[in-house]
């Protein structure tokens, strides 16, 4: 079982940039998909970006399309989301997630999640 923590949340300004970090640990790390969900207040969790285990195969919300960019190293158990053009309904808790292929977890099918990080967008 995959274990995640998530880093690099935090508070910016409309346009601005941030870059979230997910640490895994496990040796099934480089076999796994890996993403990123977020849930605002009131509403229900989303994905937000998918990469397979060999990271060819990225996937995306429509809504971040173009401004995030999701990459990992698996010389460092670690994905990234980069987070370009941020607007204020980006606020959200993001976690990270794995599952068995970027498909799967797309639809929402997670094998493990990380506790999430805050991300709030100011106007």
């Amino acid at each position: 079982q995959v274990q995640l923590v998530e880093s690099g949340g935090g508070l910016v300004q409309a346009g601005g940039s941030l870059r979230l970090s997910c640490a895994a640990s496990g040796r099934t790390f480089s076999s796994a998909a890996m993403g990123w969900f977020r849930q605002a207040p009131g509403k229900e969790r989303e994905f937000v970006a998918a990469i397979s285990w060999s990271g060819d195969n990225t996937r995306y919300a429509d809504s971040v399309k173009g401004r995030f960019t999701i990459s990992r190293d698996d010389a460092k158990n670690t994905v990234y989301l980069q987070m370009n053009s941020l607007k204020p309904e980006d606020t959200a808790v993001y976690y990270c997630s794995a599952s068995t292929t970027s498909y799967t977890l797309q639809r929402g099918v997670v094998k493990a999640w990380g506790q999430g990080t805050q991300i709030t967008v100011s106007s």
